[in-house]
């Protein structure tokens, strides 16, 4: 066997250890997370929403300060002694993957999650997944350092792909925001580490979608809409990418001061849940309730508004977790206030569920970029009917038109 196909063969195996072993991140931080959830809102089954609103209003209010509060002393124990690199700048520049700090990292954005912090859930399975890859391929020594990029940024995708069931959303997001290429090989280690690592994280997703879409008639003029709706979708990006970018801390903040801090930060969000439910956690409550057109019109502005402050609140704060969902629930927010005040208004019956999606997909492709993706993703997340896809990749590439020309606008000026 000559050395090419050798070489060939440990990266067709590292492909499909790195897939399954992100599978199992994934199964395992979405347990985990959904035993915190039940833990900080004595809940035991339904939703985090019901959970949320069956709780007491103290233990609304002083539980996520009390997981705030752990996740800093963890963090302060964590930072202490060690760096804590984020993922995409160090699988860019082939540096050294910190096994031990990305592992309780991991683990601690899930606790401060789950106790209802607005933070994605999303970053903790990447990071748990790159560190499986990377511990499980170490011995295959014929793998050049391209290759291992690949197998890492493969794993970070495929735990994506894995805790909200999106098989093609977490191979795009591999090659599209992660990678950046099209290279065969590239493609094909995503596609298949995505595929393997959902099959495995069905034992909990059950291979359903994240959202559940309504049985409602929507019409093919909602197109048209996604072009209406994407000035709105954009602007809302802008505002979000500016007030993520004004909260991050220059450097880590590594002083015990964040302890208290996080625990504010909780306290905060434990009030709001008070009046708008909806707001803890990642924002799949937020979702869950726009595509039921359980929103009033009152609280999607309210969550609006409060939702991108909370999630820079936690920024500030020190902690550390994903932007996806809360982009996509602050998308989604700005989509339902539209959609319902020109019904109010006009006395039309525009389909709230679609807009509301279209309007997640226009922000996400501002905040992360890559309209295609943002479009695929969010149709994944419901997998409404198809033919909706293209209202969502209309909004997601409008919107992301849009915000390009008002940054080179603004560069010649």
């Amino acid at each position: 066997m000559s050395a090419g196909v050798r070489r060939n063969l440990d990266f067709f195996c590292a492909v499909v250890i790195v897939g399954l072993l992100a599978g199992i991140a994934g199964l395992c931080t979405t347990l985990v997370l959904r035993f915190v959830e039940h833990l900080t809102y004595h809940y035991t089954f339904g939703s985090l929403l019901a959970g949320i609103a069956g709780s007491s209003p103290i233990r609304r209010a002083v539980a996520p300060a009390l997981g705030a509060a752990l996740a800093g002393f963890g963090w302060w124990l964590l930072r202490r002694r060690n760096d804590v690199p984020s993922l995409g700048a160090t699988i860019a520049r082939r540096e050294r993957i910190p096994r031990v700090p990305w592992s309780i990292d991991a683990l601690l954005q899930i606790v401060l999650v789950g106790s209802g912090a607005s933070l994605g859930r999303e970053g903790a399975p990447r990071q748990f997944a790159a560190v499986l890859a990377d511990f499980s391929t170490g011995w295959l020594k014929r793998l050049s350092a391209a290759e291992r990029e690949v197998l890492l940024a493969a794993a970070a995708g495929a735990g994506l792909g894995a805790v909200y069931a999106v098989p093609l959303a977490g191979a795009l997001f591999t090659l599209r925001i992660l990678l950046n290429t099209w290279q065969p090989r590239a493609v094909g280690a995503a596609l298949i580490t995505s595929s393997l690592a959902v099959a495995v994280g069905s034992a909990v997703t059950h291979d359903r979608p994240v959202l559940d879409w309504p049985s409602a008639e929507s019409t093919y003029s909602l197109t048209a809409h996604g072009l209406i709706l994407a000035p709105l979708a954009c602007a809302v990006g802008m505002a979000f990418n500016r007030v993520i970018d004004a909260a991050r801390p220059r450097h880590m903040i590594r002083s015990w001061l964040l302890i208290p801090a996080l625990a504010a930060a909780g306290l905060v969000t434990g009030i709001c849940a008070h009046w708008w439910p909806e707001l803890p956690g990642n924002g799949k409550s937020i979702l869950a309730v726009s595509l039921a057109s359980g929103m009033t019109l009152s609280a999607a502005a309210a969550i609006l508004v409060l939702k991108p402050l909370l999630t820079a609140l936690f920024l500030r704060t020190g902690g550390a977790g994903g932007l996806l969902t809360p982009s996509l629930a602050t998308g989604a927010a700005a989509g339902s206030l539209l959609v319902l005040a020109i019904n109010a208004a006009a006395g039309t019956h525009l389909h709230v569920p679609t807009v509301s999606l279209a309007g997640a997909a226009g922000v996400l492709a501002v905040t992360q970029g890559s309209p295609i993706w943002a479009g695929l993703f969010v149709w994944e997340l419901a997998r409404p009917p198809i033919w909706l896809l293209v209202v969502f990749l209309v909004t997601a590439t409008a919107a992301h038109a849009m915000n390009t020309w008002v940054k080179r606008r603004g560069s010649r000026l």
